[in-house]
């Protein structure tokens, strides 16, 4: 096993070139793209099989039995109906695995070049292994997808992660994905799907637009660096030598137990009851043009598709996507509090989500919404009007086996923190270290949250 976990780590981050050059990354994802035939054609759910509407259950559904079902889900507060909207039903934990290795002395991860139906751009930097439990069991009939064999087999000697965290609560109900990444010492035979990265490329091409896909984003956010030892690092050349000299020392405990204590309050003070109901009982929502809409303004509706495409498992099937109506702004404020590097994020409720509620970012804003603006939103996005302090500005896909051209921008801003009152209620300053303790409990950091994170450079 690596000697010092994290510096081969901090090694792997900042070592922008790998055995593969960057500049050969981007050609071999150009490349399968040039290959690649891809046919999408929204049709009706009449023409969906074998998707059908099943009134004795009111969801959308296949008739396998296997995938996922849409329903309807209603949110009421103290009784009284708050909010209403189609929501994805999989009860099943799927793998988003990274196998990770270390090649000429430097830690390199093993990565996928990936299509998911819904894609901007075709094909996406994935994680090693991407498949849902339907996919490994192969109830879909197809192929059993490469590496699924190491995360079965794993010890605990080879894992650097295994958390199982949140998908998208606004979009699924109580969804949720096993994030791994294992060490391997043994040779690893690499098939043209995938190719070795260093972490350090893997942040650099995370600020292309939609190149880097949201599972892989998630399960590098989930790296241990707080738990992984201490190395020296005054000697090490970084960017931003302050955010991996956060690592060292405690985390900070008098925030963890304000944010549990918003929690936990939330959870057992709150009147807040959730129930899946027919699709077609929701007031709202009705077939328009082959798709599922609501007749007032919704970040999402729900479309048929008929999807023919080379390199997958199954070359050709119907399914339902989620489209999104525009781009959703996910933002975090980062300030330099005392030689301190701290994010803003805030305690954010969601319709889904499986524990109620979870830790956000500073700003997380879907393209139709009908709250107003607070302060701190205001603030954010005044500074994006006048680009003050933007530090990180990328268009970045979500997920695509689910969603439709799905696509959020991302943002990092740096402010002064005398530029917000010291009391924000549902707000909290967080330094890295303990953002990063955090995400190694289960649905306690939220994924647009996470894939922030994984944004940040050293």
């Amino acid at each position: 096993m690596i000697d010092n976990k994290l510096k081969s780590m901090i090694f792997s981050w900042i070592n922008k070139e790998g055995v593969n050059s960057t500049k050969s990354i981007l050609e071999w994802v150009a490349e399968k793209n040039s290959k690649l035939e891809v046919k999408i054609t929204k049709i009706s759910l009449d023409e969906s099989e074998p998707w059908y509407y099943d009134s004795g259950s009111g969801f959308i559904k296949n008739r396998n039995g296997t995938f996922f079902k849409i329903g309807g889900l209603q949110q009421y507060v103290n009784g009284k109906l708050t909010a209403e909207q189609p929501i994805i039903i999989q009860d099943e934990i799927g793998f988003l695995g990274i196998i990770c290795s270390e090649i000429d002395n430097v830690l390199h991860f093993l990565m996928q070049a990936k299509i998911e139906p819904g894609n901007v751009n075709k094909i996406q930097i994935s994680p090693t292994i991407q498949a849902t439990k339907s996919n490994f069991m192969q109830k879909h009939g197809g192929k059993r997808p490469a590496f699924l064999e190491y995360f079965i087999n794993a010890v605990p000697e080879q894992i650097i992660v295994d958390q199982i965290q949140s998908e998208q609560s606004s979009r699924f109900l109580k969804k949720r994905n096993r994030n791994v990444i294992l060490f391997l010492e043994e040779h690893i035979d690499v098939p043209p799907t995938h190719m070795w990265m260093t972490l350090g490329q893997i942040k650099k091409l995370m600020h292309y637009d939609n190149l880097v896909n949201m599972d892989t984003r998630t399960v590098l956010s989930c790296i241990p660096f707080a738990l992984m030892g201490e190395v020296e690092v005054n000697n090490i050349e970084f960017k931003d030598q302050s955010l991996l000299r956060l690592l060292m020392g405690s985390a900070d405990w008098e925030v963890i137990k304000k944010i549990f204590h918003t929690f936990n309050d939330y959870k057992m003070f709150n009147d807040i009851e959730t129930k899946i109901v027919d699709l077609y009982s929701l007031s709202h929502w009705h077939m328009e043009n082959n798709a599922f809409v609501c007749d007032q303004p919704f970040p999402f509706k729900v479309i048929f598709c008929n999807l023919e495409i080379e390199g997958r498992e199954v070359k050709a099937w119907n399914q339902p996507l989620f489209e999104a109506n525009g781009k959703a702004t996910f933002g975090l404020f980062i300030c330099n509090d005392g030689n301190v590097k701290k994010f803003l994020v805030k305690a954010t409720p969601e319709i889904g989500c499986f524990d109620g509620i979870e830790l956000g970012p500073t700003i997380q804003e879907e393209a139709v919404h009908n709250e107003s603006r607070d302060l701190v939103a205001e603030l954010f996005f005044d500074k994006l009007t006048s680009r003050k302090g933007v530090l990180t500005d990328v268009i970045l896909s979500e997920e695509g086996g689910r969603f439709y051209h799905e696509e959020n921008r991302n943002l990092i801003i740096e402010i002064d923190k005398t530029e917000l009152p010291e009391q924000l209620g549902g707000y909290f300053w967080c330094d890295y270290k303990t953002l990063n303790i955090l995400v190694q409990v289960n649905n306690c950091l939220n994924i647009q949250l996470r894939n922030l994170l994984s944004l940040l450079e050293v």
